[in-house]
């Protein structure tokens, strides 16, 4: 495997899984495909890439497919050492050039921005198919050339692969770049204070590039420092990540109204977060929101989660730069871009602390349930999900924040690994665990299997005396503090 360089921050098996691609023996053409969201680092691993193999790295740009393929062909010439462009007829004949180059070894090219050159020359992706298919195993291999295709535009590289597309069925690696997780965000944030970590997460997420490119290397000093931070930074009207929130979703192709896009996203930072409420939110029919919400989910802004005990299920936005924005940022834009950062987030940090910091935590805790489950469950997992458990006998639904299921098999009774709750702003007691045990006792004669069920709770704030005791009474009670979800 290809030495991943020093300079490349985690993403280890992202690193294997290119590097291996790049570098197989197999005498044919090899094809793959990278996306995930913009700023999260897809382009430095790629140019990582390039320069580690050898590799001919293209970043496309938008513009006319003549354009574009006179700037593939001077790219190709500095990479080959010729002083002088290569002027390809089309783009068949620019593959061909590259794919007969003579080569004693692989050797990568990288398209990146992909979806841009989809836009001008729509027969690309065909063309790419045919090329490689000539190369191919069944006509006994004759390149050594690994293709790699990249872009941010999920929509668009959902359905490269999809369907009756061309490219269905050629990709030998398909990669989903996703944001750090929320332990790697902190090491590379460089933040040693969990509380701390978990406050800069909840604004701006896992995404490395909010670190130095959007914020110019500002980060919050201590947890004191918070505050000053997110006035300096991220409602500081001079500085990029100020608009970032808007940018996010302007930078769709699929979005051909933004205000309607805006106020879908605005309803789920408000806790609107079902079909019913998101449309009763905005003022819409049920029926009229079906459009915006799918062009959310193909863009990877929000997901929909399905409730562990119930045939329902909740919308979360994603990417926690814009649930802020959605939150804090839009309702106060005109004060904002007037300067008045200070006066806006005194005013909104409570909003922040219960809209956005508690459901925020929730997600972590789940995150860390998902990630970590091995360590502190027994079995396999199948299913991490917020759920909902309806106790007849008062008529009330008990909350589970963090619901850990194992693996669902025809025939048998579904194991409940974990019932947990989140709070992140409260000193938990055992009245909590009381509610976990009810929880846990109603799915027993639902049929789940409860027997080695652990009653997790997860505070940001602390636990009881007497919750500790319980804890320790009982090792089937987990108590999750900021450092332990740190680890």
């Amino acid at each position: 495997m290809v030495v991943k360089p020093d300079y490349v921050f985690d993403r280890d098996w992202e690193w294997e899984a290119l590097s291996s691609f790049a570098e197989g023996t197999q005498a044919e053409v090899a094809f793959g495909v990278v996306s995930g969201r913009r700023r999260q680092g897809k382009t430095f691993l790629l140019k990582a890439l390039a320069e580690a193999t050898g590799g001919f790295y293209f970043e496309a740009t938008e513009g006319t497919s003549v354009e574009s393929l006179r700037l593939f062909g001077m790219a190709l010439a500095r990479h080959q050492g010729s002083p002088v462009g290569y002027p390809f007829a089309d783009w068949r004949d620019a593959l061909e050039f590259f794919f007969s180059l003579p080569k004693d070894r692989p050797l990568p090219l990288i398209i990146d921005e992909f979806p841009y050159l989809m836009k001008a020359e729509p027969a690309l992706p065909s063309i790419l198919k045919q090329e490689i298919d000539l190369r191919g195993r069944t006509h006994r291999g004759s390149s050594l050339a690994r293709v790699l295709i990249c872009g941010s535009a999920l929509s668009v590289m959902g359905r490269i692969l999809s369907g009756q597309a061309p490219l269905r069925g050629r990709a030998r690696l398909e990669l989903l770049v996703q944001p750090l997780g929320f332990r790697e965000a902190a090491r590379f944030w460089g933040i040693s204070d969990p509380r701390l970590a978990a406050l800069v997460h909840a604004v701006v997420g896992g995404t490395p590039a909010y670190r130095d490119e959007f914020t110019a290397g500002d980060l919050p000093a201590s947890l004191e420092d918070f505050d000053g931070w997110v006035v300096r930074t991220v409602l500081n009207r001079r500085t990029p990540i100020f608009r970032e929130g808007r940018y996010l979703l302007a930078e769709e192709s699929d979005i051909r109204d933004p205000a309607l896009y805006h106020s879908v996203l605005a309803a789920v930072a408000e806790g609107n977060s079902t079909w019913g409420g998101i449309a009763g939110h905005i003022g819409y029919k049920s029926s009229d929101i079906a459009h915006p919400i799918n062009v959310l989910e193909d863009c990877g802004l929000l997901v929909k989660e399905k409730d562990a005990f119930k045939s329902a299920s909740q919308y979360r936005i994603t990417e926690p730069l814009i649930s802020f924005y959605q939150a804090i940022m839009r309702p106060e834009w005109t004060d904002l871009g007037i300067g008045h950062a200070q006066e806006v987030w005194d005013r909104s940090r409570q909003r922040f602390l219960s809209r956005i910091m508690g459901p925020h935590f929730e997600t972590l805790c789940r995150e860390f349930a998902l990630r970590h489950a091995r360590e502190v469950f027994t079995g396999g997992v199948g299913e991490v999900a917020a759920g909902t458990v309806v106790d007849p006998s008062t008529r009330k639904q008990i909350q589970v924040g963090v619901a850990v299921l194992g693996p669902a098999y025809p025939n048998e009774a579904r194991a409940v690994r974990s019932l947990g709750e989140a709070k992140w702003d409260k000193v938990m007691g055992i009245r909590h665990l009381q509610r976990l045990r009810r929880a846990r006792d109603l799915l027993a004669a639902k049929g789940y299997d409860t027997s080695r069920t652990v009653l997790a709770c997860y505070s940001g704030a602390g636990f009881d005396a007497d919750l500790m005791a319980a804890a320790r009474e009982d090792d089937l009670v987990l108590l999750v503090d900021l450092p332990t979800l740190y680890g």
